[in-house]
């Protein structure tokens, strides 16, 4: 969980939504650190565990748990008036969902990050990876202790002003470059 965890920057208020948290272990660690004005939406199938994770989070305002489908994602935002999430983090196992639920789940998780915003996966398979295409940059861990192991997967949807900032250092560069080699 602390490996998870410290993928998100807590600095500032966030959104953040986890898919399949279970007993909640992911999440009583991201709302102990989260801003008093964050929130966290908590998307569990399991009606006892969802039950469990309401009892948890009874007191918190800023933590949310939805008994529902992750796929239901871009209409719990609406809901609740807000545009996107900063960080979405999923325990699911992709690897046993058809291809199809797949690859709508992850067009569904793409659009409903901020620009810059990321898709923290932790899951025993890499298998996603080759899966979510979407994604301009994905970096992956694989940690043996954890048991059992599992890689933690960090997919980055591209601020659209990255592109323009990386040109303008590389003509920056190389205008420096050019000026030294002369």
């Amino acid at each position: 969980m602390e490996r998870v965890a410290s993928k998100i920057d807590f600095s500032q208020p966030r959104v953040i939504a986890e898919y399949g948290p279970g007993e909640g272990v992911h999440s009583r660690e991201i709302a102990r650190r989260m801003c008093p004005d964050s929130h966290l939406l908590l998307f569990e199938l399991d009606p006892t565990f969802a039950r469990d994770l309401e009892r948890q989070f009874s007191g918190d305002r800023r933590v949310q748990v939805i008994h529902g489908d992750a796929a239901s994602l871009p209409h719990e935002l609406t809901h609740r008036g807000i545009d996107c999430c900063d960080y979405i983090l999923s325990g699911i196992p992709f690897s046993i969902l058809k291809i199809e639920k797949k690859r709508a789940l992850l067009q569904k998780t793409y659009d409903a990050l901020a620009p810059g915003g990321s898709f923290i996966i932790y899951q025993v398979t890499n298998e996603l990876k080759q899966h979510a295409t979407h994604f301009e940059h994905a970096e992956s861990e694989y940690f043996l202790q954890n048991i059992p192991p599992m890689f933690i997967t960090v997919f980055q949807k591209r601020h659209p002003l990255d592109h323009h900032k990386r040109r303008a250092l590389e003509r920056a560069n190389f205008s420096v470059s050019a000026h030294r080699s002369a």
